[in-house]
């Protein structure tokens, strides 16, 4: 048995063709929120250094000649 990640009941895992969701509409409940984003993992952004644009150059020119 498990727990339906969307509403919580809890059901059979094996035979169950919707697991680990109780049912198509908490599937679809989930994708939903899914599909707008609702689940996207926040993200740090960094700044390049000069070091980093300068190691990227000479890679770059490396990778040229």
């Amino acid at each position: 048995m498990v727990k339906c990640p969307n509403c919580g009941i809890r059901n059979k895992y094996e035979g169950n063709e919707f697991r680990p969701f109780c049912s198509e509409r908490c599937k679809l409940l989930d994708f939903g929120v899914w599909a707008e984003g609702g689940y996207a993992v926040p993200a740090e952004s960094s700044k390049l250094t000069e070091e980093d644009i300068e190691l990227i150059e000479r890679v770059r020119q490396e990778r040229e000649n």
